[in-house]
């Protein structure tokens, strides 16, 4: 009697997935980020996985959700079976396209420093072809389909170059710092940064010890904006002076009060673990390197 064995196309991979990176990350709530869904659909998969095979693989309470004995034995075992069709997938990318490499990058850095060398990279590395990713944090070194980091950091690490040291300052167009001499000046104008950073606290409290000075003004999620909010003569921008150095060299933007503060940040690159030994990103970091 022939009896058909269970196949591979059975599998609910997509609840799989959502039961381990819950695993991994700790909640219902990171994992749908990661994901890139809700935490809702998460909620769904992994109860769809349970009821599949009748048992409970994590308890459910007011503030989240935690393992059960079960979920924990299996935690490991999922996270390197993903971990593996990670690599696969990147082996993939890589013999597919083996002439593009692929950054990944803040969106402020993408737009404001990646994006300016764009036409200069290109015809440095040609024929190599390169692709931006902008994310809000740094990926997961084991899940990231990228081959080239670029981020802010606070302390290199190993394996991690820096590109360039980062100080902060007040910047705004010319005919509004006709009206700025002194640091007190400031409190009678916009005050324009990213909503995110705390970079005016950090330049009055060295620039201005002892007094208690609020910058007033709009902020924005997207550094790009402040500074075209600033180019528009909208107020006086905190500026970071690895991204509006350009506007400062054409005179766009000048720096009413010439003072930088060291903001203790520098923008640093560095080889995902899939890309290391890949000649061609190599070439691309060391690109970097001298137009930084």
């Amino acid at each position: 009697m022939y009896l058909d064995s269970p196949v591979r196309h059975t599998l609910q991979l997509n609840a799989l997935r959502a039961f381990e990176a819950s695993a991994r990350l700790g909640g219902f709530a990171r994992a749908a980020n990661e994901l890139k869904v809700t935490p809702g659909a998460i909620a769904a998969q992994v109860k769809a996985l349970e009821n599949e095979y009748g048992a409970a693989l994590f308890e459910r309470h007011a503030k989240g959700v935690r393992l059960t004995a079960l979920g924990e034995s299996v935690k490991e075992q999922f996270i390197e079976a993903f971990d593996a069709v990670e690599e696969a997938a990147r082996t993939l990318r890589r013999l597919s396209a083996p002439q593009r490499v692929h950054i990944v990058t803040s969106p402020a850095l993408a737009e404001l420093w990646i994006g300016p060398r764009l036409p200069r990279l290109t015809e440095i590395l040609a024929p190599i072809e390169i692709s931006v990713t902008a994310v809000d944090e740094p990926p997961n070194l084991k899940r990231s389909p990228f081959d080239l980091c670029l981020f802010y950091t606070e302390q290199l690490e190993r394996g991690q170059r820096m590109l360039a040291v980062e100080e902060v300052l007040p910047v705004c167009v010319p005919a509004l710092a006709s009206r700025i001499t002194q640091p007190d000046d400031l409190a009678n104008v916009r005050c324009i940064a990213d909503v995110g950073w705390s970079d005016w606290e950090i330049w009055t409290r060295s620039v201005m010890p002892g007094q208690k000075f609020v910058a007033r003004g709009p902020g924005f999620s997207l550094y790009s904006i402040a500074v075209q909010q600033a180019l528009l003569a909208a107020g006086v921008l905190i500026g970071r002076r690895s991204l509006i150095q350009r506007y400062l060299d054409s005179g766009e933007l000048v720096a009413p009060i010439d003072r930088s503060i060291p903001l203790n940040m520098v923008i640093a690159a560095w080889k995902l673990p899939g890309a290391k030994g890949n000649r061609m990103v190599a070439e691309v970091e060391e690109a970097l390197m001298q137009l930084a």
